[in-house]
């Protein structure tokens, strides 16, 4: 009883800590946009008109703000569609979450892609009438609004249940009768890593905004290896490994992107092992003498040894039974 009620315990912090950090990551992002938005026509107010074109009858200019009203009206905008968002995902609840997600997403996509294209247009213009037309800018602005409204509800949907395991004994077996399948699934996030993330991804599209807004070729050059770091840093936030009758299946990043797979004949044998990052060389996606190691908060471990090549290593809970599956699993196959 006490070990269960210690193991409740380490999952409760460790929730309360993830969801902190979630908090954290979505303050950093509503910030950033807002950043953006009124920062992207301060670092350019020396080269544009006052005011600045910023509405279009097709390819002529018919509209115009003051340099202040142009970068205090879409951040108002955005800081309303933020409060909109907050309070439906406190009415909705979880099943809400997902389409707020998706809204801000969309909605600070096309905000800060509409101000880098008002800036661009408006640049080293004497006045706004003389604003450049804009043509293909406002397609590659709705896609990219498109896209990130989807890809933030993909990463914020519901996750449905929890973690499934087979119910299996002590030991490195499962006594399954023929005929009978099991599955185990098993997840592990960290969420500082997703924190990472989200703070270079921020930083790369901030870069990429300038750039497109003709601020400097230097944007572009920033921008690049910041999205390295992000992606980067988003595959290896969390991983999610999954036993069936075809094998071991390990996904990594939210997008369950990319992935790698092991047939049950391709295992030698499973076991769950304890190890920390300090053994493995760090966090994330590491190799070192101890094979492979995907690395995402230290304790449990479930290791397979493959009949060809070094050990593979990935860190969820219940990783025992897993390894009680696997074993078995493989056992039928040389059977």
């Amino acid at each position: 009883m006490t070990e269960v009620s210690q193991e409740k315990g380490r999952d409760a912090r460790r929730d309360a800590v993830a969801r902190a950090i979630g908090l954290l990551a979505s303050g950093a992002l509503v910030l950033g946009v807002l950043a953006l938005l009124l920062g992207l026509p301060w670092m350019a107010h020396g080269r544009l008109p006052e005011p600045v074109a910023t509405h279009w009858n097709g390819t002529r200019p018919d509209g115009s703000m003051s340099l202040t009203a142009a970068a205090g009206f879409p951040a108002a905008v955005w800081m309303a569609s933020v409060a909109a968002a907050a309070v439906a995902t406190w009415r909705g609840g979880e099943h809400a979450r997902g389409w707020s997600a998706a809204g801000l997403g969309f909605g600070g996509a096309l905000l800060t892609g509409a101000q880098a294209a008002i800036v661009s247009a408006n640049l080293d213009r004497p006045t706004w009438q003389e604003a450049r037309p804009l043509g293909a800018e406002v397609l590659l602005v709705l896609v990219a609004a498109v896209a990130a409204g989807a890809l933030a509800w993909w990463l914020a949907r519901p996750q449905g249940p929890g973690p499934l395991s087979a119910t299996v004994p002590d030991g490195p077996r499962l006594d399954l009768p023929d005929g009978q399948r099991a599955v185990w699934l098993s997840r592990a996030v960290n969420p500082w890593l997703g924190l990472l993330a989200a703070v270079t991804g921020l930083g790369a599209a901030g870069a990429a905004l300038a750039g497109f807004a003709g601020l400097g070729g230097v944007a572009w050059a920033t921008a690049a290896p910041l999205a390295v770091a992000a992606l980067a840093g988003l595959g290896c936030s969390s991983v999610q490994a999954r036993v069936t009758e075809r094998g071991l299946d390990v996904a990594f990043g939210p997008l369950g992107r990319p992935s790698r797979h092991w047939d049950p004949e391709e295992i030698a044998a499973a076991r769950a092992e304890t190890r920390t990052p300090a053994q493995v060389g760090g966090w994330g996606y590491r190799l070192n003498g101890l094979g492979t190691t995907v690395m995402l908060r230290r304790g449990e471990c479930l290791v397979i040894r493959p009949r060809q090549g070094a050990e593979f290593a990935v860190s969820v809970d219940d990783a025992e039974r897993g390894a009680a599956l696997l074993n078995t699993l493989a056992a039928r196959r040389g059977a």
